[in-house]
């Protein structure tokens, strides 16, 4: 579609209609409500990794000059939240998460009390007061140290500190087929613990409404509806009681797409002080005590036929979720995302895995953009590198040979996968980098000396899930449609609410396009509604990259329903059937004398305040509400990003000198925003190849509490990427669009790897683990030196 010819907006890259207000100053984040009486809230958290706590003395505290209040589990009386999968208990362990802790802490950050005071600062000191005396048991700080026998539990309930054991697809005769095949390649890997570091850490302010006899909570969350929910039952208020609104929010990237504790707590502060309470997270917290992610092992077999074909995969998947499983999605949500779909874009003929959710005492682990994705892609893609080496066949031929290219295809996983440019983006992206010489310059730094190489990974990334796909991993809350409301008003103005949740993926912008193109309305006349609980009539909020695919689905489906009442409505002004009329922006014509018309605004006119002009049985009003939900396997993005880097001797520095993406995500919506989504995931990916990574000593404590130690990419690091667009429209989604959210994250740390690896080709040495530092790559250089 060429916007510039069509007149669509659907298409087009639009401008920003968030960025005017967001860059003015004007924008409104939970840290800039301040309400009458308003308290300030800190925890007093955990300085242990593990232990019974045998004394919380908080009467110091509440000596501190401004402390109003310091309350524990005790006081506070809170239910739990509670996180559940349909398995047996040998596939799964529940494990409640206390919204204080009680007799036991598990990581070092656990809150165990919340103190509020007049100020900030005062909390801070109350926090310093606290008395908290334990009986330290030793910590479990690896998934090794976890699985090994004798190891201490974290959780009584979980024998061998697993939450979750599944094995998955297992292929009969899959032995044989290894046992025969003429190649067979392995790779063992492992992947930094990384926090997903949105901009604007996490926050609430709690505020009880004596007129709506209602509890108000501002807090920052991908998916309000499920605090609420969640909120309520720990409370013990009915959930109409609650109202949840979410403001700006500064990213999300999956950490906030689940709900936390100390929200929850602030609110139980309000209700009990009956003053509004504000908790906004400090950095040092975010980085230690928050939601974390990453951290997987991985023990992979491939086999190959003597022309480089696929065979047999056979996994073992190991991912260490810290100490308790997040609501609603569990400690399941890695392992069985890496279970279910690695085979990715190759023809896999047989396949074994086996999934596991292993707890330590860690900080606890939330989805972060790709979940899991990033690390199987990059395993299967270094499989298909070392293959390649084995059969001396060239890295992207085996490749070429082994993607899926006829549609729609049913994978050894049983997932269907819809149409998609997985050969195509491949080529394209392999030319584009012949096109522009580095082939010939990275032979030209061999003979130099020098350390060039180049690297791919070729990826799909589902976008489409829906009830279908969550109710599968036996989640017990299943994630899955969303509703929205498209509402028309006496100026021809419209305002449209949806169960998605913008944190910067420009849902303003878009999904106003889709409305404003389908009612042939101006996109200044279109203003969008979301995070208000009490407005929203409900929605599972943003993660996934599902908003386009299921939340643009829902919004496109209820302004094409109140499309046709405005037919309905304006043949009957022209004293006509709906079939005699056609709709055109802003008006009602009659297709034999389209100089015969009625504007959007007659028939606001006739809807809301001369509705005796309606037709029989019309409802007053212009407003309509759809729903969108995926009842099959869903959707497939797919990329392929090709990456040149060159190594420095001396510093071990992996310098990234060319970045090229391509991306099929179908119909982009608006292909600037598609662009922007693809450019800050690369940067997420880049992130977790070459530099973020936290650690803990034996001790349980975390090594990186500030960003001298949490080592985050600066524009210097990333480099300009080029991106190449190429169109396989979705088959099922209102718009043709597929996701684009998380994409750049999943096959930015497999290319950079393999580029590396092409780098370090002649040296003999590999590197498979991730983070690659300087470090790193130094001792391979010198080692092959």
């Amino acid at each position: 579609m060429n916007p510039a010819t069509s007149g669509r907006l659907v298409g087009s890259s639009v401008r920003r209609r968030e960025d005017p207000r967001l860059l003015t100053g004007n924008g409104r984040f939970v840290d800039d409500i301040t309400l009458p009486g308003m308290l300030h809230a800190q925890f007093v958290r955990s300085t242990v990794a593990h232990a019974a706590v045998t004394g919380i003395d908080l009467d110091a505290v509440r000596e501190v000059r401004g402390v109003v209040a310091a309350f524990d589990a005790a006081d506070l009386a809170l239910g739990d939240i509670s996180a559940r999968l349909d398995r047996p208990l040998h596939e799964f362990v529940p494990t409640d998460m206390p919204i204080l802790a009680r007799d036991r802490v598990r990581y070092v950050g656990e809150p165990l009390a919340v103190v509020v005071a007049r100020d900030p600062y005062a909390a801070e000191d109350g926090i310093e007061a606290a008395k908290v005396t334990y009986d330290v048991m030793t910590p479990v700080v690896s998934d090794t140290q976890a699985l090994a026998s004798g190891a201490p539990r974290v959780h009584e309930a979980a024998a061998a500190n697993t939450l979750v054991d599944v094995a998955m697809f297992a292929t009969e005769g899959i032995d044989d087929v290894f046992a025969a095949a003429p190649c067979v390649v392995r790779v063992r890997t492992k992947t930094g613990r990384q926090n997903a570091l949105p901009l604007e850490t996490r926050g609430a302010v709690a505020a009880w409404d004596a007129k709506e006899d209602q509890l108000v909570l501002h807090t920052c969350t991908q998916t309000p509806h499920q605090v609420r929910t969640v909120a309520a039952s720990c409370l013990g208020l009915d959930e109409r009681a609650v109202r949840v609104v979410v403001p700006d929010m500064g990213g999300g990237f999956g950490q906030k797409c689940v709900v936390g504790r100390e929200e929850i707590a602030a609110a139980a502060a309000a209700l009990r002080l009956g003053r509004p309470v504000k908790w906004i997270e400090d950095r040092k917290d975010a980085l230690t005590a928050s939601f974390l992610a990453r951290e997987q092992r991985y023990d992979v077999r491939a086999a190959f036929d003597a022309d480089g074909a696929i065979l047999a995969i056979d996994a073992d998947v190991v991912c260490d979720m810290g100490a308790y499983s997040c609501y609603p999605f569990t400690a399941g949500i890695e392992p069985l995302m890496a279970s279910a779909e690695m085979p990715s874009v190759y023809k896999v003929p047989a396949y074994r895995v086996r999934g596991r959710a292993v707890t330590t005492n860690k900080a606890p682990t939330a989805p972060y953009r790709g979940v899991s994705r990033p690390q199987y892609v990059m395993v299967v893609e270094r499989l298909m590198e070392r293959a390649a080496r084995e059969l001396g066949l060239d890295a992207v031929e085996i490749r070429r040979r082994n993607v899926i290219t006829e549609f729609p295809y049913t994978g050894i996983n049983r997932i269907t996968y819809d149409p998609g440019s997985y050969l195509e983006s491949l080529d394209l992206c392999e030319r584009v980098l012949k096109d522009e010489g580095w082939y010939d310059a990275r032979d030209a730094a061999r003979r130099e000396g020098r350390h060039l190489g180049i690297g791919y990974s070729c990826f799909s990334e589902r976008t489409g899930y829906g009830s279908t796909a969550f109710a599968a991993r036996k989640m017990r809350v299943v994630p899955g449609f969303d509703i929205a409301e498209v509402r028309m008003d006496t100026t021809g103005a419209v305002t449209v609410t949806s169960g998605t949740q913008n944190h910067g993926q420009s849902h303003e912008t878009t999904l106003a396009q889709i409305v404003a193109d389908e009612l042939g309305v101006e996109l200044a006349k279109v203003r969008l509604h979301q995070g208000d609980t009490d407005r929203v009539t409900y929605g599972w909020g943003t993660f996934a990259s599902r908003s386009i695919v299921v939340g643009g689905s829902a919004v496109h489906r209820a302004a094409a329903k109140l499309g046709d009442k405005l037919v309905e409505i304006g043949a009957h002004l022209l004293d006509a059937k709906p079939g005699e009329v056609e709709r055109v922006p802003g008006r009602i014509r009659l297709r034999d004398a389209p100089e015969r018309a009625v504007t959007y605004a007659d028939i606001a006119d006739a809807a809301y305040l001369r509705s005796h002009l309606l037709p029989d049985g019309a409802e007053p009003g212009l407003s309509a509400v759809a729903s969108f939900d995926v009842f099959d396997d869903g959707t497939f993005s797919n990329a392929t990003h090709g990456v040149v880097v060159e190594l420095h001797e001396g510093t071990g520095r992996v310098e990234i000198l060319r970045y090229i993406c391509v991306e099929d995500c179908g119909v982009a919506v608006n292909p600037q925003v598609v662009e922007g989504q693809c450019r800050g995931g690369i940067a997420q990916g880049i992130a977790g190849a070459l530099f973020e990574q936290i650690t803990y000593d034996a001790q349980g404590e975390p090594s990186a509490t500030s960003f001298m130690d949490y080592k985050v990419p600066t524009a210097w690091e990333i480099p300009d990427v080029a991106i190449h667009h190429l169109e396989t429209p979705c088959a099922f989604t209102s718009t043709g669009a597929k996701g684009a959210g998380e994409g750049g994250t999943i096959g930015a740390p497999a290319a950079v790897l393999n580029a590396v690896n092409d780098a370090l080709a002649p040296t003999g040495v590999e590197l498979d683990d991730t983070p690659v530092t300087p470090e790193t790559v130094q001792r391979a250089l010198e080692n092959a030196s």
